[in-house]
């Protein structure tokens, strides 16, 4: 659903509960509240923060990231250089840009957010569907179906088995 169109300034200066999305002078809202995509943000949040130090990075949830100079965009999930600057607003893409699906999700939009990311210049974004048990991972700029068992940025050690986070949906 989205609202009558506003400035960046408006939308910076608004409370928003939850947070939403900004593009080109909308305000979106986001799919948010049911337990599999709070469960699987709070999981992939433990994950990451419990290998902050190892992997030198820092994980941050519902995190606005400036994707462009009239886009915000809020993932789930992002990972950030832990040299980044701590800035209200993330301007400087994150290393990784996590999206957690809930039912009304179509992968259809999934995909419009992720070529945001892409254009800002975010190299990883993986996208988790709970409900299908199904992750998406990036390939040259471009989301596709992983059948792997462990979502991984190349070249690093920062990875999530796949297998412990479904098992987090079975308890």
């Amino acid at each position: 659903m989205a609202t009558t169109a506003i400035s960046v300034q408006e939308y910076l200066s608004t409370v928003w509960r939850p947070d939403r999305d900004y593009v080109d002078g909308e305000v979106l809202e986001r799919n948010l509240g049911e337990q599999e995509h709070s469960l699987l943000q709070i999981w992939l949040g433990y994950w990451f923060l419990s290998h902050r130090k190892n992997w030198r990075v820092v994980p941050l949830t519902e995190q606005r990231v400036q994707v462009s100079p009239t886009n915000f965009r809020i993932p789930d999930v992002c990972l950030r250089e832990e040299s980044d600057p701590l800035d209200r607003i993330l301007h400087r893409p994150p290393i990784l840009c996590v999206e957690i699906m809930s039912r009304e999700d179509r992968l259809s939009n999934i995909r419009k957010r992720a070529d945001d990311y892409f254009r800002m210049g975010v190299g990883h974004v993986w996208v988790v569907n709970p409900h299908k048990r199904r992750a998406y991972a990036s390939v040259n700029g471009k989301l596709e179906e992983f059948t792997g068992d462990t979502l991984r940025i190349a070249n690093t050690d920062i990875h999530v088995p796949l297998a412990d986070l479904w098992a987090e949906l079975d308890r």
